[in-house]
């Protein structure tokens, strides 16, 4: 364990990275009974587009030693005791599924929730120690090991293709210290008039000590003495009680500065002040130490250090909008450079935003506020998260209709015009995804058609964005079986999932591996401009499909290549009619097939030109030529149509 963020051992890692890269080095990897000479450090992939995500939480995984914990499918706030090992071992299982990159949630070391009263750190966003890895996830329990296994892992998954992502977090440590407040020691506080006032007021802390007690014998202290590996926070240089907030708990994403930045507390979760500025008089040997920016000094160390160790190839960074954007942009860049350093042309970052495209514009590539460089190159799609699973499943006692996800887009291509070189450049700037950890249902709640997960899975794989899948999600796992209860109702340990967790022939997964596959193929699903389109009863008037149970139609383009994705939200209702496509592209009557349908349809169709009018609102435009293709489609059906070659 590094105890200081600059020291001659963390130096040493960062340099035997770059001298690896000089060097054109290679690690020897055994990929099923033969051996593999891997490139070290592994290079990039030249564009994200190209490597749909499989997201896991590391302890809900597999553990191919020991059953979980406790119940796998019933609510649990512990450790059911998910490893590397774990994840390891079903890396044949996710090639196959066509995964082209995994994301694991925080490999770093964790406060103790079975003992300082906090019962949800299994996650890993309680980080206690910046530069030592979680050694719960080791096979026998130890940080030793745990450096080994999460070497293996990332090694395999690079021998078979897959980069590795790792969940990272900037904005909060775990309950490392405790507040003296009101003459009361308290895990928290709401007061609003410290949480929101001027700097200041911040009550005296007490770090904790590795058994979940604040000591008082260490209040204020910076550095405390005699403080070991599992007490307060590391790396040492982190034990300066100005390094933190100190104003409470956050009780909600109103109040604050603008982009909904409240500076508190997650719960007990200890608010890191990335921005602490040492430019101030009086804190000379802080900034000829560190820099400006101490705080935001080490933690860009740290992470250089996880990525040179164990030759990451992406950060996921938590709670990003609540981080000043400047401090996002500045270690966004510190990341590029590094990895660029290393051979790495195209290292991934991009945060969890959860708002709208106004605020990610706010942090994301060249929307963000650094000029001298491009911030965090993407973001997660909240804003389409937020649309498409209502769309498809008409939710709501007033479902919107398929309306909004076609506006959805429109938007952001007039917000983004003039930012970026293309329409088709666009899905860069997103990493989407229909569920997550951190929502109170999966997609396929208990109810949920299974038509209506693959239709999302296949929208999902062919919008604009890079796909990300949650875990399971292959298997049709449903969430806990004991109710919805923010967040823990989705985080299932899959492997208790007998007699087999992991089943190749499961239907979900034979169908997302179909759609990953045609995605995996298509250059044009990847790259391709997007076009919502209109349709037709009739073959001659077309406007755009409303209401709840509509059609969702829409093109990709790339080149002179056209590819049709048409969806019946409707689960009562068929569709025969036709949509539009492409009039230049297609008007020699372009065969078209169907590559996917999730009803099994198959067959060949033909672009037809003809006249017809286009229907937008009140207005209407009748044209002698437009290109149309005929569709007919099933109670939530969706086909994705390639051009026949």
């Amino acid at each position: 364990m590094p105890t200081q963020a600059f020291s001659s051992q963390v130096q040493s890692v960062l340099d035997a990275y770059l001298t690896a890269a000089l060097n054109s080095s290679t690690n020897s990897v055994n990929i099923d009974g033969r051996s593999m000479q891997v490139p070290y450090p592994y290079p990039s992939p030249a564009d994200w587009r190209d490597c749909w995500i499989y997201f896991l939480l590391i302890d809900r995984f597999h553990n191919p030693s020991a059953p979980p914990a406790f119940t796998w499918n019933k609510k649990y706030g512990f450790r059911q005791g998910g490893t590397f090992k774990g994840v390891q071992a079903q890396l044949t299982y996710l090639q196959q599924l066509g995964v082209k990159a995994i994301w694991l949630s925080p490999v770093l070391k964790n406060t103790r929730p079975e003992i300082d009263g906090f019962a949800y750190a299994y996650p890993g966003y309680n980080t206690q120690d910046f530069f030592s890895l979680e050694g719960r996830f080791a096979s026998d329990g130890t940080e030793a090991t745990a450096e080994i296994e999460l070497a293996e892992l990332v090694n395999e998954a690079h021998a078979r293709g897959i980069y590795v992502i790792v969940d990272i977090v900037l904005n909060h440590a775990g309950r490392i210290f405790d507040y003296v407040w009101q003459d009361q020691i308290q895990p928290s506080f709401t007061d609003h008039g410290l949480l929101y006032g001027p700097p200041g007021n911040e009550p005296p802390i007490q770090w904790m000590n590795g058994f979940g007690a604040p000591r008082g014998d260490w209040q204020n202290e910076v550095s405390p003495a005699g403080a070991g590996p599992d007490d307060t926070i590391w790396p040492i240089d982190l034990q300066r009680p100005v390094f933190f907030r100190r104003r409470g708990s956050k009780d909600s994403d109103s109040p604050g500065p603008p982009l909904n930045y409240v500076p508190g507390d997650f719960s007990v979760m200890r608010q890191l002040c990335a921005e602490y500025d040492a430019s101030v008089p009086g804190q000379e040997a802080l900034r000829v130490q560190y820099g400006v920016y101490p705080v935001l000094s080490i933690l860009i160390r740290a992470y250089q250090y996880l990525m040179a160790k164990y030759d990451i190839d992406g950060y996921r960074i938590d709670t990003v909008k609540y981080v000043r954007a400047d401090m996002i942009a500045t270690f966004g860049n510190a990341m590029r450079e590094f990895a660029l350093s290393a051979g790495k042309r195209n290292f991934f970052t991009f945060g969890e935003i959860y708002d709208s495209d106004g605020t990610i514009d706010e942090f994301v590539g060249r929307n963000g506020p650094d000029t001298q460089g491009f911030g965090i190159d993407s973001a997660l799609d909240f804003p389409l998260f937020f649309q498409l699973p209502v769309v498809i499943k008409a939710l709501g006692p007033n479902p919107p209709g398929v309306e909004p996800l076609a506006a959805l887009f429109k938007n952001r291509n007039i917000a983004e015009e003039g930012q970026i070189s293309s329409h088709g450049e666009a899905g860069k700037y997103f990493v989407s995804f229909i569920d997550n950890h951190d929502q109170n249902a999966r997609f396929n709640a208990p109810g949920t058609p299974p038509e209506q997960v693959s239709m999302a899975l296949a929208l999902l794989f062919t919008l604009q964005g890079i796909p990300c899948v949650y875990y399971g999600t292959e298997q049709g796992l449903q969430g806990t079986i004991d109710g919805l209860d923010a967040c823990e109702s989705v985080r299932e340990a899959m492997w208790g999932n007998l007699p087999q967790p992991f089943n190749p022939a499961s239907s979900f997964y034979k169908s997302l591996r179909a759609i990953a596959t045609l995605r995996n193929g298509d250059t044009v699903l990847r790259y391709g401009r997007l076009y919502f389109r209109e349709v037709s009863g009739n073959g001659h008037d077309f406007g755009p499909s409303t209401g709840a149970g509509g059609i969702i139609a829409f093109s990709r383009i790339l080149s002179s290549r056209e590819v049709l994705v048409v969806a019946n939200t409707s689960g009562s209702n068929g569709f025969n009619g036709a949509v539009l496509c492409d009039v230049d592209i297609n008007r020699n009557g372009t065969a078209f097939t169907v590559a996917y349908s999730n009803k099994g349809t198959t067959g060949t169709g033909h672009t037809t030109i003809a006249p017809g009018v286009i229907y937008a609102g009140a207005s209407s435009s009748p044209s002698s030529q437009i290109a149309s293709l005929p569709i007919l489609l099933a109670p939530w059906e969706v086909q994705i149509l390639v051009p026949k070659v």
